[in-house]
């Protein structure tokens, strides 16, 4: 793997220095210089779950609560709506709300006449402008393939490429950019882990174990391998609120365990598991862990190191990057041990027609022309979350969530689908006597974009006795306004139906 040659900017593109995340926002987001104590949650790490929970409400630079004080986080009879600038004098860290939104140029766009209100964030968060520039000056000023070329353009692509695996690893407290394999999205990354490392190994009455909580994304890899091994799936149940079963989980393992793969927060329900737990409960066991992150990137503070995963996975279009890029992270004993899941260009050290000899991680699974540019996309696109803070998106998405429960629960008819204590940006709905494509295709009459349908998790959903819900999801650039509306749009729906 190439490190990046030089600590300044070779294309004029805004490339930062890896060293210097303080220039970054000195050169692009001035207005983060604010002290960071002005406003925010403040996080603590919390015992059963390895995440983060927030402990106090966001407050303004002047010290004051997000919302009037004794009227606690769902005051007034329309559940408190928000001015017209859409952020109600709000602040995520040291950035005001309104100046978070103007990031991103789709929020300001009209449908159907009304104003854009993006909740399908679970299935795409969208672009801030800083990503979206990023990608134009690559394809203007850098564009080549990478690595081998001996002339400048080769050489730009290759740093903005290794700067963007480095600003990954670091991201996820990875120790190493080493540790960093680009691959095309989550699903790729559990594929690429299934068949080059857990494969080989399976035998017939071999076990592995998910949860109830899975993607389909999670759920079929490990099928195809154990129909392909003669292995067998076992599944970890979860309680009516959607909270993993810790104690029923521990008693899944025996002898024939061989592998876990788990989901850090939930795409259908919200749901955050205790994925800290989980693995030291696998890891007593001696045995390997995957969890999924796809979920859980843009709402959490992840440190791969603290849960001492295995293998962590995730998409940059979850986390306000491109679509078509992800990561696989993966300790550097399990990648060395895993064999290369494509051949091609790229990942080989010498071939001849008798043996191919191949280079090491990440480069082994790295075959062929990656998505350069996409990748330099996604190292954008953490910049840009980790110059607002992570800590920070958590407790406002906290704060919006608690908001939308109580808001929601609130329209006649409306039954709630996961409720569990810990819980990231999903809303998942079924309103009573209406199909769940007639909400949604309702709703974007108003122009409130949301998911109708099973999510690509039907286990889950089936739990419940359903087979699809109304799942509107949650970014730190939305508002309680934003919720009104919903709610709002709900309930003249209900009028209709009555």
């Amino acid at each position: 793997m190439t490190i990046p040659r030089t600590l300044f900017d070779p294309a004029g593109c805004g490339l930062p220095s890896e060293a210097d995340i303080a220039s970054l926002a000195s050169a692009w987001f001035p207005e983060f210089l604010k002290p960071l104590d002005s406003g925010g949650g403040k996080l603590s790490p919390d015992a059963a779950s390895g995440i983060y929970a927030p402990q106090v409400l966001s407050k303004d630079p002047a010290g004051k609560p997000g919302y009037p004080e004794g009227q606690g986080p769902f005051p007034g009879p329309r559940y408190g709506s928000l001015s017209a600038d859409a952020s109600g004098g709000r602040y995520v860290g040291a950035r005001s709300l309104a100046a978070i939104r103007g990031d991103f140029p789709i929020l300001a766009e009209k449908v159907h006449g009304h104003d854009l209100v993006w909740l399908d964030n679970a299935a795409t968060t969208q672009r801030p402008k800083a990503v979206i520039q990023r990608l134009t000056c690559f394809y203007e000023r850098e564009n080549s393939n990478v690595h081998r070329g001996a002339h400048e353009l080769a050489a730009r692509a290759t740093d903005a490429l290794e700067a963007a695996r480095n600003k990954v690893a670091r991201f996820i407290g990875a120790p190493s950019p080493d540790n960093i394999v680009f691959v095309r999205g989550t699903t790729e990354g559990i594929n690429l882990t299934a068949q080059a490392f857990v494969k080989p190994f399976l035998k017939p009455g071999d076990e592995i174990i998910l949860t109830m909580l899975e993607h389909h994304a999670n759920i079929v890899p490990w099928q195809i391998i154990a129909e392909e091994t003669g292995a067998r799936i076992r599944v970890a149940p979860i309680d009516p609120s959607g909270q993993i079963i810790l104690s029923e989980y521990e008693k899944l393992f025996n002898r024939h365990t061989r592998f876990v793969a788990l989901t850090q927060v939930s795409n259908a329900l919200g749901t955050i598991t205790p994925a800290a737990d989980m693995v030291r409960i696998a890891h007593a066991q001696g045995l390997r862990v995957l969890i999924d992150g796809a979920q859980a990137v843009s709402h959490l503070p992840v440190n791969v190191a603290a849960l001492d995963a295995d293998w962590y996975v995730f998409s940059g279009h979850k986390i306000f990057g491109p679509t078509g890029i992800g990561v696989l992270y993966g300790k550097r004993e399990v990648l060395e041990a895993a064999r290369p899941y494509q051949g091609g260009g790229n990942m080989i050290a010498d071939v001849t027609f008798e043996r191919t000899l191949y280079q090491g991680p990440p480069a082994k699974f790295e075959a062929g022309t990656g998505n350069i540019a996409d990748a330099v996309g996604l190292g954008a696109a953490l910049d840009y979350v980790d110059a607002i803070g992570m800590e920070h998106i958590a407790a406002w998405e906290q704060e919006l969530v608690a908001y939308g429960m109580k808001a929601l629960a609130g329209v006649a008819g409306l039954r709630l689908v996961g409720t569990a204590s810990h819980k990231a940006g999903v809303l998942s709905f079924v309103l009573d006597r209406c199909h769940n494509e007639d909400v949604g295709r309702f709703l974007n009459t108003k122009g409130i974009a949301v998911r109708a349908g099973h999510h690509c998790a039907q286990p889950v959903l089936r739990f419940f006795g359903l087979e699809g819900t109304v799942r509107p999801s949650l970014a730190f650039y939305n508002t309680f306004e934003e919720i009104d509306k919903l709610v709002q749009a709900l309930q003249e729906l209900t009028d209709r139906r009555k």
